[in-house]
């Protein structure tokens, strides 16, 4: 393994350009779509604390990774969860070893990205939300403001402090007094908390808004009456109806007539995106392998100057 890249959080972290990331993390939702990435669904030992999930992915350009990820509670904030892991980057043409990368803002940052995607493409202009002040909240918050600085932000949480302090992440970012108030006059709301109960509700939602759920790995975090109400997308086919940890929690009673699109082919133009004005539309997310490839991808080539091969 002579020559290896191996990089700490804070080094992994650097590398992430957020606009390349933004570019790479299309590519290869639009590969998932039209059915050029191999990404078996994740696999995970279970354990009385936590889980440890693998997850290989292979993404023609950008290259073949493979996750692995812990998710435990976090005794220090209840109804959190950590994800710790490394991601391995390897040569898609020889399979040689080229990094050992951080999982956390990998996994971080690639699902804020595909957050981003949905919304750019589904959600109509007004007030952005961002609900949870824990390390997906902060990732979301900062790439928000990397590419959109002078759009203002409200972060809503249970801890006030918090939420102020992952408000201040972003250059027009401001906290909430409370979740419901803010999500009532949001036009988005980027749901980012590792809760195992909903925090949204479809009461609180104004027709027309656009819901990107990436949290509660372990439980739900929207109602049963948002998913009924919405037009869903996701990143992958299995969002629906494959069990967890794979699928989505909140996807898996959803009638067999009932369509899920695939967010990359909103983005690449082969299917449509919202259909009205006043329609509710949800994204979904359950991660993915190939995000993962995209975001080794990014760091890998701005570390080295090269692609991956």
């Amino acid at each position: 393994m002579t020559g290896v890249l191996v990089l700490d959080g804070a080094a992994t972290l650097a590398a992430l350009d957020p606009h390349r990331l933004m570019a790479a993390v299309a590519d290869a939702l639009v590969a998932v779509a039209r059915d050029r990435a191999s990404a078996p669904a994740r696999t995970a030992a279970f354990t009385p604390y936590g889980l440890l999930g693998a997850m290989p992915g292979y993404v023609p350009g950008q290259g073949l990774a493979a996750k692995l990820v812990t998710v435990f509670a976090d005794p220090g904030h209840p109804g959190r969860s950590t994800h710790r892991g490394i991601v391995a980057l390897f040569d898609a043409e020889d399979g040689r070893p080229l990094a050992v990368l951080d999982a956390e803002p990998i996994t971080a940052w690639r699902t804020a990205a595909s957050a981003t995607h949905s919304a750019q493409v589904l959600a109509r202009p007004g007030p952005v939300v961002v609900v949870g002040t824990g390390v997906q909240a902060r990732a979301q918050v900062g790439l928000l403001a990397a590419l959109r600085p002078d759009e203002p932000v409200t972060v809503a949480g249970r801890d006030g402090e918090a939420a102020r302090a992952t408000a201040a992440l972003h250059p027009a970012g401001r906290a909430a007094d409370g979740i419901e108030d803010a999500v009532r006059q949001a036009a988005t709301v980027y749901c980012c908390t590792g809760t195992t109960r909903p925090v949204v509700r479809r009461e609180w939602l104004a027709p027309g808004t656009h819901v990107s759920s990436v949290g509660a790995s372990q439980g739900h975090e929207l109602d049963a009456a948002t998913v009924r109400d919405a037009a869903l997308f996701a990143e992958w086919p299995g969002a629906a109806g494959t069990p967890p940890p794979s699928g989505a929690h909140e996807l898996q009673a959803l009638p067999a007539d009932r369509t899920v699109t695939l967010l990359g082919a909103v983005l690449d133009g082969s299917a449509p995106g919202r259909r009205a004005p006043d329609q509710l539309t949800v994204f979904k997310s359950t991660g993915h392998a190939a995000l993962d490839v995209a975001a080794a991808y990014v760091v890998h080539s701005a570390v080295t100057g090269r692609g991956t091969g």
